[in-house]
């Protein structure tokens, strides 16, 4: 082989070796649990926001957001996402270096997208009227620990109750619409797409017409240790992220998916999620979210104040051991600030 053709095919195997290693610097591996809670990454990845940021991102399904904690630990997985439970801040007390980025979901006025549902029969024959009647009632929560168990402390403080005057069940959402048809719980603190089904099947309704605990953070997005570190593709990531929660809040108005982008909105999460009807996405109360990216951290210290009452976190943790908020802060001040799509007549 002659010393040109020896050079040539030198450089071209270090040209393919260089590529490929670019390639997977900017892959990253991102958990989702395919429902509309997702729309925010769903949405940057459908519309090229993560591609205009030079990132490619491999979607990797769980079955829940606790089951992340481990990947996000080791690295296997950069970003992860899920509710700011007693588990999260238990993870970061046993040196799991994770930290919550940025808004996925919240609860506001309008967009209780979670709340507290009282099966139909008991409003209809006057057994519930105020969250005093809560008392003695048998009422389901995801898991102990979560957020939702949080929310229904909440409702019972509006009552002058306490979590000694119910009997908590811990059954995931997808089993809360049967147990209430079926009659074996009272009452739930849920979330969408339950919420609807279960209202449309006069099954159950709304403990309330506003929001129980508005500012509540349902949903987080969390980077791991290891993704932290290359500031610049975490900060792009998060760049492109918040370019989509804009896109989604354009999609909100007066409390459904009814805004200008909305359309475009439902398309997304039909293609990625398992419901497939465009109505039904219509009917529903969509989650709230930041269109800058930041948490709620009053509503966090007050989730971590219940858990430590409660027993579940015990060690010498804040909000603010949990929290960094720099990515957003350094993609809002690249992005600027939201402007909202006003619809064209």
């Amino acid at each position: 082989m002659s010393l040109f053709k020896f050079l040539s095919a030198v450089c071209f195997a270090f040209s393919l070796t260089t590529a490929s290693q670019v390639q997977a610097q900017n892959t990253v591996t991102v958990g989702i649990a395919n429902t509309s809670a997702d729309a925010g990454v769903l949405i940057a990845k459908e519309n090229g926001y993560f591609k205009d940021e030079g990132i490619d991102v491999k979607l990797v399904p769980f079955a829940s957001a606790a089951l992340m904690i481990a990947p996000l630990a080791t690295g296997e997985l950069d970003v992860g996402s899920g509710t700011a439970s007693a588990g999260l801040y238990n993870a970061v007390l046993r040196s799991v270096k994770i930290k919550v980025v940025a808004d996925k979901g919240s609860v506001q006025e309008g967009y209780d997208y979670s709340t507290l549902l009282i099966r139909k029969d008991l409003v209809d024959s006057g057994r519930y009227k105020t969250f005093a009647d809560l008392k003695g009632m048998t009422v389901a929560v995801a898991a102990k620990g979560a957020g939702s168990e949080s929310a229904l402390n909440e409702a019972l403080k509006k009552g002058g109750l306490t979590m000694h005057d119910v009997n908590v069940v811990y059954l995931g959402f997808p089993d809360h619409l049967v147990a209430l048809e079926n009659k074996k719980i009272d009452a739930s603190i849920t979330d969408e797409p339950t919420i609807t089904r279960a209202i449309e099947g006069a099954i159950a309704v709304k403990a309330s017409p506003k929001a129980i605990y508005p500012g509540q953070q349902n949903a987080v997005v969390v980077y791991s240790d290891k993704f932290m570190k290359d500031r610049d593709q975490a900060t792009r990531f998060m760049i492109a992220y918040i370019r989509a929660v804009r896109f989604y809040n354009d999609a909100l108005s007066g409390g459904r998916l009814a805004g200008p982008t909305s359309s475009k909105v439902i398309d997304i999460l039909i293609k990625n999620t398992k419901i497939k009807d465009a109505g039904f996405y219509r009917r529903i109360t969509p989650a709230a979210t930041n269109p800058n990216g930041s948490v709620n951290e009053v509503a966090l210290a007050n989730d971590l104040k219940y858990f430590k009452a409660r027993g579940y976190v015990s060690g010498n943790i804040e909000v603010s051991d949990v929290v960094d908020d720099s990515f957003a802060a350094a993609a809002v001040a690249k992005l600027g600030p939201y402007k909202p799509l006003v619809a064209s007549n």
